[in-house]
């Protein structure tokens, strides 16, 4: 199977961060021995492109990288109101040939520009959030989240967001099992609910937002057991109250919704990866019957736990299928 291509726009001046995050991510993913991405970067005018940083990248594509591309990203740049006129053609073009198309940051600004985000659900950076309201009062903007996807448009807030957006993408193409691994060699969390806020009115505590790491690794090997917020408060020496006050500083959600985050990812890499039945992955993850996985799973995918795994299993055609009515 051929490579996924994505094409990354660079617009004038980009976020040097906004346009490493694809190529770092992307590139990380391997299906079968082979890469599961090819990664080009592009821009309007190609050769010497400035950056927010005050340097020059030398970009050696144009925006023909879009007809070629499968998904394309358009990274944020440090003058959001002033989207790039063949930019915007660029993406209308994509928009009409009926490509996935994301944005890193202020990058969302070229895709309303170009008129699709009219109607639909988007998000930014939550600092331009109300310019981009102000501009484009026809987008459904979400102005405290950290991505948001509506049908082929994926729209992601600022910096490390867009770490979420691509292992969201990741995960859509390739399943959680992939994204998973990607997250473990990138050092960073798995995949976290678009829903989870920007944790633009959350300071983190003193502790860098290291006070609960311990804990979250010992839940995170333990999700199998009927973990309660007692049980936590007591790993981590504190009472539930300072638990949960530090859990959310650190992380944007509380204690439990982290924690059923995790069941439901560690049960998508399961229905991905092994036959169990479906009561065993319940079991397996900490969601307890058949019958609590399908309405986590329905609610977080819009997906039963048979078609999820009929869809995103990474095992061959010929195995057995699960063995549970409740899927």
């Amino acid at each position: 199977m051929p490579a996924h291509r994505i094409a990354v726009i660079a617009p004038s001046p980009v976020s040097m961060f906004n346009l490493a995050i694809p190529e770092m991510m992307f590139g990380k993913v391997e299906v079968d021995g082979r890469p599961g991405y090819e990664v080009v970067i592009c821009a309007a005018e190609p050769g010497a492109v400035p950056t927010s940083g005050g340097l020059d990248l030398h970009v050696p594509r144009g925006l023909d990288a879009v007809h070629e591309a499968d998904t394309v990203v358009v990274a944020g740049t440090g003058a959001p109101y002033e989207p790039d006129p063949r930019i915007v053609t660029a993406l209308r073009e994509a928009a009409d040939a009926g490509k996935r198309i994301a944005s890193l940051c202020t990058g969302a600004f070229q895709l309303a520009e170009a008129g699709l985000l009219h109607g639909r659900r988007a998000t930014t950076y939550w600092a331009h959030a109300e310019e981009l309201r102000r501009r484009y009062p026809q987008v459904d903007l979400q102005g405290d989240v950290l991505y948001v996807q509506d049908g082929p448009y994926v729209t992601a807030s600022g910096y490390a967001a867009g770490i979420d957006l691509c292992l969201h993408v990741i995960r859509t193409d390739y399943g959680a099992a992939v994204a998973n691994e990607v997250a473990r060699l990138s050092l960073v969390a798995p995949v976290r609910p678009g829903g989870q806020t920007q944790f633009t009115h959350t300071p983190l505590p003193p502790e860098r937002g290291t006070f609960c790491a311990d804990t979250r690794g010992w839940a995170m090997r333990n999700l199998d057991k009927p973990l309660t917020l007692t049980d936590l408060a007591r790993h981590a020496g504190v009472s539930v109250r300072t638990l949960t006050r530090r859990f959310h500083a650190e992380s944007g959600v509380s204690p439990l919704q982290w924690l059923l985050h995790q069941r439901i990812e560690r049960a998508k890499e399961l229905l991905e990866t092994t036959r169990l039945p479906m009561d065993q992955v319940a079991r397996a993850c900490g969601l307890g019957t058949a019958d609590s996985l399908r309405t986590h799973v329905v609610r977080r995918t819009g997906l039963t736990p048979s078609a999820y795994r009929a869809q995103f299993t990474r095992l061959g055609t010929g195995a057995a299928g699960d063995t549970s009515s409740a899927a």
